[in-house]
């Protein structure tokens, strides 16, 4: 049996609001004003059609006759506006002037209409607009494919996200789950999906589409809670690439058992760059600019191109820092390396520059594009 340490502080501090429940799937809004809004607007301007008639109808009392006693008064007045607007019409007061039908002609009826459209009005848009957003989810789970989905979208996951969207990934690919209403809120306002729930549960994951995703990044407040996310993603998706973060170093293990394909160690990792920045303020400068995708010094993994098959990693054009082949990470002065295959993918420094493009022929990654004279001024090797 495996025990997994918790950090002292390390509750999640939730509004009395929050209701940690499953709910529906919520894609990105459009910019639409609030329903409730909606609805009392048009309740307001069906009662300025109702006050207005009523009062139109009152100072032309003398123009209608009540069959009970023969005279109109104010109540009188909205009592015919009420079952006039509504087409109810019982005829018990009726006009008689000429003046008050001419009214009822050009001026009643037309607010009749009015009145009838904004309320028959009300309920269609409302059921349109149910529709409209059941179809806009059937739509995309349909042509989801491949995504990322984010477990947890507090600092860690926000940041983690910003980094993968860098290097070119749309955010209709990206599915935020997390159990704060607002967060998802937060989250669905920069464009991105989000299913309220925990987690833990595999019926909130399927509600993200966990199944189809292609990575899936785990970045909950509490590693026991990592853990269990672990657990049940893989089960629901054996391929899916998925990343995890902890806070105990000791828990990083039981991760990987659960499931996790790379375990990074977040309050570690802060540490060491602490320490490296006091030993060193430019080494640290440097390692913060590389792990801030899109800018400056990027660290990216590419393939390797025919051009550079047989060659070694200090003779390509770009700073190699490791090779992956096959399930091993060689670095690049490993001796066991040897030359460069088609099959490696080379680990690889470059700087990031506004007017880098993508080629189709080289198939590199965004930022890994070659210049005139390399990544860091180095000349391009003759071919």
């Amino acid at each position: 049996m495996f025990h997994v340490k918790l950090p002292g502080h390390d509750a999640i501090a939730r509004q009395a609001d929050e209701r940690l429940v499953t709910q529906r799937v919520r894609l990105p809004r459009r910019t639409v004003e609030h329903p409730f809004r909606q609805v009392a607007k048009r309740v307001v301007m069906a009662l300025l059609i109702l006050i207005s008639t009523g009062f139109l109808v009152y100072f032309d009392r003398d123009g209608y006759n009540d069959s009970s006693d023969g005279a109109v008064d104010l109540l009188d007045a909205f009592y015919y506006a009420t079952v006039t607007l509504s087409t109810t019409g019982y005829g018990d007061i009726t006009p008689v002037s000429d003046a008050a039908r001419l009214t009822n002609i050009f001026v009643i009826t037309p607010l009749r209409v009015l009145f009838l459209i904004i309320l028959v009005g009300t309920t269609l848009e409302v059921l349109t607009e149910r529709t409209r957003e059941e179809w806009r989810l059937n739509r995309w789970r349909t042509a989801l494919r491949e995504h990322t989905v984010v477990i947890g979208f507090g600092t860690k996951g926000r940041s983690a996200i910003q980094t993968v969207c860098a290097t070119g990934l749309k955010k209709e690919q990206v599915v935020v789950v997390d159990p704060s209403t607002k967060v998802v809120d937060a989250a669905t306002a920069d464009g991105y999906a989000g299913v309220v729930g925990d987690a833990t549960r595999s019926d909130v994951l399927i509600r993200a589409e966990v199944q189809k995703a292609r990575q899936i990044i785990i970045a909950t407040q509490r590693d026991d809670t990592a853990v269990l996310v672990a657990l049940t993603a893989r089960q629901l998706n054996r391929g899916a690439k998925i990343v995890a973060a902890v806070r105990e170093e000791e828990n990083a293990p039981l991760l990987r058992q659960s499931g996790a394909d790379v375990v990074i160690t977040s309050a570690s990792a802060a540490g060491r760059l602490l320490g490296l920045s006091v030993l060193s303020p430019s080494a640290g400068m440097v390692l913060e600019d590389l792990i801030q995708q899109g800018s400056g010094l990027d660290i990216v993994e590419r393939p390797v191109v025919k051009a550079e098959v047989g060659r070694g990693p200090r003779d390509v054009e770009d700073l190699v820092v490791s090779v992956v082949r096959g399930h091993r990470v060689l670095g690049y002065d490993d001796p066991a390396l040897g030359k460069l295959q088609l099959t490696d993918r080379l680990i690889t420094i470059v700087r990031k520059t506004p007017h880098t493009q993508v080629t189709p022929d080289t198939k590199r990654l965004p930022g890994t594009e070659p210049s005139a004279r390399g990544a860091f001024g180095r000349p391009k090797p003759r071919e």
